[in-house]
């Protein structure tokens, strides 16, 4: 049952996922000392922000600067996310060495959060992977909804397993299975995961995007180690939630994540005492709690 990798990989989505539902809009140099306060934890992936319109997100209007300011490590991995040919136009510029572009399994979220129909953002995914592989960047293809929908239900794991195969053909060199609504279970996650990896090049890393919303997070992170999965993505103090899923929750706390794989003998090179004291931080500016659990335990536990 326990015959987990030795080690993964965190992806700290923070200040993307996380801060796109917020009121607070965080200045370029805020968003810098977050990230440096990461990297001093240790933390070696961080999604810096999303290449979308500013009229629809306001709060990831400065990626671009963000970018263009950041002294960047070279054993950091700092990631973003793109919805369109635009944006990753604004990401080749800015110089940006790894992406992610996904879209939903799901019809209903598809229309709601992007205004397209599935069949229109298969058609747009493949030109955007292509054009991001192209120009030498590892991409990252994920699918959203993949383990059930807030609006439909259930996903047919017939339509991710096609749009993982898709991914595969485009050349991504990462497929990531988002619980965007927070549906998964353990048992879901372990099935999908394996059925997935089974129809897709063995060379193709997977990874995990789960959120918290009925609390099965880091039960379900447990499942996809144990499905062979070595890539999570994360969010300091649990930030987040989708715009388009009424009460979704933030992702698996960075934090809770670290201390929950360090005593189970995973190595993630990264110090969680020091991510509770950022989480704090950023509670702090935000003015609102956050829902991770070890930034508010007593720092000798």
């Amino acid at each position: 049952m326990f015959d987990l990798p030795k080690s993964v990989v965190l992806e700290d989505e923070s200040l993307r996922d996380g801060l796109q539902i917020e009121k607070a809009q965080l200045s370029v140099e805020e968003i810098i000392q977050f990230i440096k306060g990461m990297e001093a934890a240790g933390v070696r992936r961080i999604q810096v922000g999303s290449f979308v319109h500013p009229k629809w997100v306001p709060q990831m209007a400065n990626t671009d600067q963000v970018f263009q300011e950041l002294e960047r490590r070279p054993d950091v991995i700092y990631t973003a996310l793109v919805l369109n040919q635009k944006g990753l136009e604004r990401a080749i510029k800015c110089n940006v060495s790894h992406l992610s572009v996904s879209i939903s399994a799901s019809e209903t979220h598809s229309q709601k959060n992007t205004n397209r129909s599935l069949a229109e953002s298969l058609v747009q995914i493949r030109e955007m992977v292509l054009g991001s592989v192209a120009a030498g960047i590892t991409t990252r293809a994920g699918i959203q909804s993949a383990f059930g929908c807030a609006y439909e239900g259930a996903i047919s794991v017939d339509v991710v397993c096609d749009i993982a195969r898709l991914y595969d053909s485009l050349g991504a060199h990462e497929i990531n299975l988002a619980d965007t609504a927070g549906l998964g279970n353990p048992r879901s996650i372990f099935d999908l995961v394996t059925g997935v990896r089974a129809v897709i090049s063995p060379g193709i890393k997977l990874s995990l995007h789960l959120h918290d919303t009925r609390g099965l997070g880091l039960a379900n992170m447990v499942a996809g180690l144990q499905a062979g999965v070595s890539n999570f993505d994360t969010s300091l103090g649990g930030l987040g939630g989708c715009p388009f899923i009424p009460k979704a929750a933030g992702n698996i706390a960075t934090e809770d994540a670290v201390y929950a794989l360090q005593e189970m003998g995973v190595e993630t090179g990264i110090g969680w005492r020091k991510l509770a004291d950022l989480a704090i931080k950023l509670e702090e500016r935000l003015g609102h709690p956050l829902p991770g659990r070890l930034a508010h335990l007593p720092r000798a536990a």
